[in-house]
């Protein structure tokens, strides 16, 4: 099976630890998740967004670690706790 990459945009909320992983969002491109990460960083209530991208193969469930593309706002620079 050939190798798939995921883009996505994720926002970050306030939490009582600090701040935590809201609803992340599936896009089209590097681009779109970029846009969508830095409009959801303004949305009221995000702290923070992260345009991130993962690739790895579905079929048998094997995917590398998230690579950051992009941050906005108050939101973790290391995606691996993620």
């Amino acid at each position: 099976m050939s190798e798939l990459t995921y883009y996505v945009a994720l926002p970050f909320v306030p939490s009582d630890h600090g701040i935590a992983p809201g609803e992340a969002t599936e896009c089209f491109s590097a681009n779109a998740a970029v846009m969508r990460a830095e409009a959801l960083s303004r949305k009221p209530g995000h702290v923070g967004a992260v345009a991130f991208s993962r690739s790895g193969d579905p079929a048998v469930g094997e995917f590398g670690d998230a690579k950051l593309i992009r941050k906005f706002g108050d939101a973790p620079d290391n995606l691996g706790a993620l």
